[in-house]
């Protein structure tokens, strides 16, 4: 039976009180459990703006890693864009990006987890969304045709509600999928953590350092793994004092508004720093 032959049910609105007006449901009774949400969507483009995406030749720099970040803050703050969500501490947020040559566009995908009282939809909903918002601001000074769609949510899991999965998923084509040097968030830590895979390619405990965008032409350095044994602090301000000792083009990361991301999660010089931790530093991106 399709989607479409399924006979419609009429539960109620849990946002609308006995009156009909809105409010946020009080979630304070619900047993806590693991709950876990996927949404996809996608932004289509001209394969000559695909070509420089995968390539690294848009003006903007690095565009997928900029969009993931994006869209884990995204996730994190939806109950700031959405009226009546909660605020979730999440466990989990993965963004991924598929690459899809034969129909010139990018299949975004976003996955939330927690432990907590209160389902992940909307801001797995969100993140896709938001993700795809930033792939087409950081595109658009070559392309401006662009178009998002297909957003939707493919699965969730846990809850009173049960699990849901989307019954004839639209699943993206993989004829190129990203060679991303940006790591994938795999989220398997406590609540408010993000966890991720290995990172160094050195034998020794270390930091993996990713320079983004602009700054990586005025650093002249993308990637570099410093020792974890030679930040004086074990925090972003010592890993920039490391950083800086190796090099002095790092006194750059203190001119002007550079931002700082530990393991895709915004930063700042007191965030502590444990070994294989990935910090990236980008110059703000502007909607110019």
């Amino acid at each position: 039976m399709s989607m479409t032959d399924q006979p419609l049910t009429h539960p109620s609105l849990t946002h609308l009180n006995a009156r009909g007006e809105a409010h946020m449901v009080d979630v304070a009774d619900k047993p806590e459990s693991r709950r876990e949400a996927s949404a996809s969507g996608l932004i289509r483009m001209r394969p000559a703006t695909l070509a420089l995406l995968a390539e690294g030749g848009l003006p903007k720099g690095d565009v997928l890693a900029t969009a993931r970040i994006a869209g884990i803050q995204a996730a994190k703050r939806t109950h700031e864009l959405i009226p009546l969500c909660h605020a979730l501490a999440l466990s989990k947020v993965a963004i991924d990006f598929g690459l899809d040559e034969h129909n010139a566009c990018v299949h975004v995908t976003a996955t939330c987890r927690l432990n907590g009282r209160t389902g992940v939809e909307m801001e797995a909903l969100t993140a896709v969304s938001v993700a795809c918002l930033t792939l087409y601001d950081m595109c658009k000074a070559v392309d401006k045709d662009m178009e998002i769609g297909a957003i939707h949510l493919e699965t969730k899991t846990g809850g009173k509600s049960g699990d849901y999965r989307r019954e004839a998923p639209s699943a993206p084509a993989t004829s190129v999928i990203e060679a991303a040097t940006a790591p994938i968030v795999t989220g398997e830590g406590a609540a408010g953590e993000v966890s991720v895979g290995t990172r160094c390619d050195i034998a020794a405990p270390c930091i993996r350092v990713k320079c983004l965008a602009e700054l990586r032409e005025r650093l002249g350095v993308g990637d570099i793994s410093v020792p974890f044994h030679d930040l004086p602090s074990a925090d972003v301000a010592g890993l920039k004092a490391a950083l800086k000792a190796q090099d002095p083009s790092f006194e750059g990361l203190d001119q002007g508004r550079v931002l700082c991301a530990v393991n895709q999660v915004m930063a700042g010089d007191a965030t502590p720093l444990t070994d294989n931790d990935e910090v990236a530093f980008f110059p703000p991106v502007t909607g110019g």
